[in-house]
């Protein structure tokens, strides 16, 4: 049995003459969580909407489970769920009945046992009776968390989950969706503007600009793609010494004081200029290396398309 929880194949959403979403293609395995990220306007949120069946596709195709999602729609829906920060559900109801219908709806087992595990999860039994409407931000961002696990998904969509939650919100989260995958090998799609979180999270990554996927791999594979590196240095003074060795080799470079200066430079470039520096008779007193991480993809991705 193939291990291809989500299958995208040459996926094209056109608006009149313009293409939002351009032949894009990518597998989702089992028990893997996948970022899904892109500047804005890049075409996440529409593939996303296709994907849900809320917005209808102009060609290409979609499988869940191996299940053409066309032709087994309501089949493929009662296994997967999804949630975003951005997203409301009914405001003049209770949080409980409002978790009420969408347990019905998924034909939850058990529904007052499994509403009542989440709420204590998220430390939020004290509004289960308050109107979702008069909910704080964070909190509901985290009753739609608790709706998407209802129905115990094999699948499920995360548009910015932790938005506007605070930060120890925050970290319960991302422990939760840690514990999902390791524990139910549940599968996550997770779109988010916080690369700390994508790193953390994330086994692979997708990236999307102008509709298309511009790159897609492990974030340390991605990560590597840049090499570059901030090496800097508080030395004693002799300023004039490494000045000139930096001159001499070319290396970008700038003194924030006599005794501190920043190199950048490609990582394997780095024991090599440590070791002539001190060669030079100059006293390295700190060295702080600041290596690229996701952000810095991302960032040389979306300059580059410019």
């Amino acid at each position: 049995m193939s291990d291809v929880v989500l299958s995208v194949e040459t996926l094209v959403k056109d608006y009149g003459k313009f293409r939002a979403v351009d032949s894009i293609s990518f597998d989702v395995k089992k028990g893997t969580i996948v970022g899904f990220l892109g500047p804005n306007g890049a075409g996440k949120t529409t593939t996303i909407q296709i994907l849900l069946g809320i917005t209808s596709l102009t060609t290409g195709s979609i499988k869940y489970f191996g299940k053409d999602f066309h032709t087994n729609r309501e089949e493929c829906l009662q296994k997967i769920n999804f949630t975003s920060a951005f997203n409301t559900l009914q405001g003049r109801i209770s949080v409980w009945e409002n978790l009420l219908v969408f347990a019905n709806l998924y034909n939850v087992n058990n529904y007052r046992e499994k509403i009542s595990t989440l709420i204590e999860y998220f430390e939020v039994p004290h509004i289960l009776h308050q109107r979702y409407y008069d909910l704080s931000a964070g909190q509901k961002t985290r009753v739609n968390l608790i709706k998407s696990l209802l129905n115990d998904p094999e699948l499920i969509l995360m548009d910015e989950p932790t938005a506007s939650l605070d930060p120890d919100i925050a970290d319960k989260t991302l422990s939760l969706i840690e514990n999902l995958k390791l524990e139910k090998n549940i599968t996550i799609l997770y779109t988010s503007h916080n690369m700390d979180e994508i790193t953390r999270v994330c086994d692979e990554v997708i990236f999307l600009d102008h509709g298309r996927i511009v790159a897609q791999d492990t974030p340390k594979k991605l990560v590597r793609r840049i090499g570059k590196a901030d090496l800097e240095l508080t030395i004693d003074d002799n300023k004039a010494k490494v000045q000139k060795f930096l001159n001499e080799n070319k290396y970008n470079h700038k003194f924030r004081s006599n005794n501190t200066v920043n190199i950048q430079l490609h990582e394997s470039e780095i024991p090599n200029v440590l070791y002539e520096i001190s060669h030079l008779g100059v006293v390295i007193s700190s060295i702080e290396i600041k290596k690229p991480n996701l952000e810095d993809v991302f960032l040389e991705i979306a300059r580059s398309k410019k």
